[in-house]
């Protein structure tokens, strides 16, 4: 297989994509995603690590990248909808898009 048909990304490219901390919004978000908590440990999602991007587009469309703190958790079901409603409440934002990862690069 040719290097066409499976691109490797540029050494030094972010294979999870940048947050977009110039928005007007983005720290309204933060803030947003600093009341969802872990129920199992005692610190938000944000300050404990599982947001890894932040996106937010010119429409103010809302992309978070994030994991949980283990595979099995057992709101793994639940915290995606956590995050939704905790963002999609902040005036401006137009839709919340969370994609779930366990292999951040």
């Amino acid at each position: 297989m040719d290097a066409s048909q499976n691109p490797e990304p540029a050494e030094g490219t972010p294979l999870i994509a940048p947050s977009t901390p110039e928005h007007p919004l983005y720290e309204q978000v933060v803030e947003a995603c600093r009341t969802v908590f872990d129920p199992e440990i005692p610190v938000n999602i944000y300050d404990l690590g599982l947001v890894y991007t932040i996106a937010i587009d010119p429409e103010n469309m809302v992309r978070i990248v994030m994991t949980l703190t283990a595979p099995g958790c057992p709101v793994a079901g639940e915290m995606p909808g956590w995050v939704q409603d905790a963002v999609g409440s902040v005036p401006g934002v137009k839709d919340v898009d969370i994609d779930m990862t366990f292999d951040p690069q």
